[in-house]
């Protein structure tokens, strides 16, 4: 059988991990575990020549040189004229391909910490996708978390794949309580398997100016080398929505393959700490810190001395231009500097 072609989105830029993360410097572009950019890390979670063919990825052109760096076994490099979210983004990677491959959408900024079980649990995923299904892979929760979206699981079709009966949005902290109680709901991870032709007709069926701008967008498009440039101004006529309201919540053939391989979206500081090595006080440091009884902090410089002294529960991030200093429980509200700076017509976001 033909092998999975991985395709990577890498057009967010992760504003609630400012200011270490900014729009020209995005989240997944960053070394923040210390193995590499996100990015990179993500090319090589798929790197597998008996399961999945080389990489593509769907990004901003400004990103295009940092990405070939990154990855270096990149097959196919899709710049997206302008960020349309990811129903259209994934739109112009289907056109691209053969009805009947196998795409595995991934996101670009996204840590799991057990690559074999999820390349085992994609391998078992293949046959639906195949079959006309569209898979995505619910994450087991280990909390009752509020910031995620959940999936509901229904009956099993089959080798640990069951359908999906809905997808929810993120929830107050009583329904994430019972749904973590329930056991019938996964974390929404944003990851998809699912074939060419499949998504497309999808499309057509539900969203069809997404797929008549996509495939104006790609009909137009200019290659050179390996780089596709997709005809912008087809392409703005594409509304901005993402995958899980165009297709996910509206088709009928959507499974769900329940997977528990260590994941994160590191969607936040807080999020952050949680799976970086912390000292005996529970702290994570990097850079240049010095912290004296600092306790259940992440402190970070890529610059200046840090020095924290009896802090507890902080969230400390020193760069060249900018500190930033939050409770730890509040760090979901980092996003918000960054829409102040933009009303202020500050910089420090870019």
């Amino acid at each position: 059988m033909k092998e999975i072609i991985p395709v990577i989105l890498s057009g967010g830029a992760g504003t609630r991990l400012w200011p270490l993360s900014r729009s020209k410097r995005p989240k997944q572009m960053l070394d923040l575990i210390g193995e590499g950019s996100m990015l990179g890390m993500t090319a090589e979670r798929v790197a597998d020549p008996a399961l999945f063919a080389a990489p593509w990825v769907v990004a901003g052109t400004s990103q295009a040189e940092t990405i070939e760096d990154a990855v270096p076994s990149l097959d196919r490099l899709i710049l997206e004229p302008a960020a349309r979210n990811t129903a259209p983004a994934i739109a112009l990677a289907a056109l691209a391909a053969a009805r009947d491959d196998l795409l595995l959408i991934l996101p670009s900024d996204q840590l799991i910490g057990d690559a074999a079980g999820f390349r085992e649990t994609v391998a078992r995923a293949a046959p639906f996708a195949r079959e006309g299904w569209i898979v995505t892979f619910g994450m087991k929760p280990d909390r009752a978390e509020t910031g995620y979206g959940y999936i509901e699981r229904g009956p099993e079709l089959g080798d640990g794949v069951h359908q999906a009966v809905r997808f929810v949005e993120k929830p107050d902290a009583a329904t994430a309580g019972r749904y973590f109680g329930g056991g019938r709901h996964d974390w929404n991870g944003g990851i998809f398997l699912l074939s060419a032709g499949t998504y497309l007709d999808a499309l057509e069926a539900h969203a069809p100016d997404i797929a008549g701008a996509a495939r104006g967008a790609m009909a137009a498009a200019r290659n050179e080398g390996r780089r596709t440039y997709p005809d912008p101004a087809a392409f703005a006529r594409s509304p901005s929505i993402s995958i899980d309201y165009a297709v996910m919540e509206k088709a009928e053939k959507v499974a769900v393959a329940p997977v528990s391989v260590g994941w994160s979206d590191v969607g936040s500081w807080e999020a952050l700490m949680e799976v970086s090595p912390r000292d005996a006080d529970g702290n994570a440091l990097a850079g240049d810190v010095l912290a004296l009884g600092a306790r259940g902090c992440l402190i970070r410089s890529e610059g200046p001395l840090v020095a924290a002294i009896g802090v507890e529960d902080l969230i400390v991030v020193a760069t060249g231009d900018a500190v930033l200093i939050v409770p730890k429980a509040q760090s979901q509200r980092v996003k918000d500097v960054v829409e102040a700076l933009k009303d202020k017509g500050r910089g420090e976001w870019t």
